[in-house]
């Protein structure tokens, strides 16, 4: 049986979560980098200074960190995130804190890397709205200060898609939050959790949470790269949420696959730092955590729970904004005496 049917059937049999409430585990402080780029401080620096260049952007106004921002959750608290011309995307911007801990990137799980998804938004021409790759590498090598990074980098002056996108990769593994109060209690400090956080944490597992957002990064097993965990979302029918929230316009990761199976299946978010990436779900409907959290177990779970439940599950959930690393913002490399766009 597949893992997500597997799980399916748990949620919707009210399964016990005594098994994954037994294996709490904390955020590692690193993640892997794959063989094919290994993570270096040269790339890192390269890769923190194209994150935040909106150059990367026809428009010259947005980048990376416009709808990912590392001073902040790492998204933008918008339902919808806003691209270049003021154009609106259909869907809630991921955070990209911990991101390295996801086997697959986007809702829909359609990059198997976070090299693959720094191709996406380059080119897509509601975010970046570069017509290719090409006129993107055009407009670095026009830069000339950024030949020495990616000679430091790559071993070679050469700027191309590939190098930009390790070098982006690069700098995002390095985005990792550890050490929230949740991650000390498991560690052994019992005073690091509140006793409603405390609580919180065990209604978690009974109710049954636990079973799609398990693991250190609360979004399911750890995965090779590439093979996504996904749930359907909405797991049960409910039209006044419907109506209210509008779940459903959206058919997911079907729309990627062109199959009927994968309609409204969903990568498992993380929970990592959710109190700070409001609003919730894929079409970010959701403004606050406690409604979330109803939401959840009556479309997931079919639960109702009552205040006490709702209010110590999102005590819970706050303990898992970790220690966020510090962010020096990257001097770019100027063009001095010419204006954006390049001709």
């Amino acid at each position: 049986m597949k893992i997500r049917s597997m799980i399916s059937v748990l949620l919707l049999t009210g399964a016990t979560a005594a098994g994954a409430a037994s294996d709490w585990q904390a955020l590692p402080d690193a993640a892997p980098s794959p063989a094919n780029n290994p993570t270096t401080g040269a790339k890192v620096f390269l890769g923190k200074m194209l994150y935040h260049d909106p150059r990367l952007s026809a428009s010259g106004t947005v980048a990376c960190a416009s709808c990912h921002n590392v001073m902040a959750g790492g998204e933008d608290n918008r339902a919808g995130s806003v691209g270049i011309r003021g154009q609106v995307g259909g869907r809630s911007a991921p955070t990209v804190w911990n991101s390295a801990f996801n086997s697959v990137q986007f809702w829909d799980g359609r990059a198997d890397s976070l090299e693959a998804q720094a191709k996406g938004p380059v080119t897509n021409p509601i975010e970046m709205g570069m017509k290719s790759w090409d006129d993107a590498i055009r407009v670095l090598n026009q830069i000339p200060g950024y030949k020495p990074s990616f000679k430091a980098a790559f071993g070679s002056e050469e700027i191309n898609q590939e190098k930009v996108v390790q070098a982006i990769a690069a700098y995002e593994r390095t985005l990792i939050t550890p050490n929230s109060p949740y991650d000390r209690y498991v560690k052994g400090d019992k005073s690091a959790l509140t006793d409603q956080q405390v609580r919180g944490m065990n209604t978690f597992a009974e109710v049954g949470c636990s079973h799609c957002h398990s693991g250190p990064a609360f979004n399911g097993p750890s995965l090779p790269q590439g093979q996504g965990f996904y749930m359907m979302f909405p797991a049960q029918q409910d039209a006044d949420i419907d109506a209210k929230y509008k779940f459903t316009a959206d058919t997911g990761r079907a729309q990627v696959t062109k199959n009927d199976a994968d309609k409204h299946m969903f990568k498992v978010p993380t929970l990592r730092n959710i109190a700070l990436t409001a609003p919730y779900f894929h079409n970010g409907a959701v403004k606050t955590l406690d409604e979330a959290v109803r939401v959840m177990a009556k479309l997931q779970l079919g639960k109702t729970l009552d205040d006490k439940q709702v209010g110590d599950i999102t005590a819970f959930l706050e303990a898992l904004s970790g220690e966020f690393p510090r962010q020096d913002m990257p001097r770019l490399p100027g063009t001095p005496g010419h204006t954006f766009p390049f001709e």
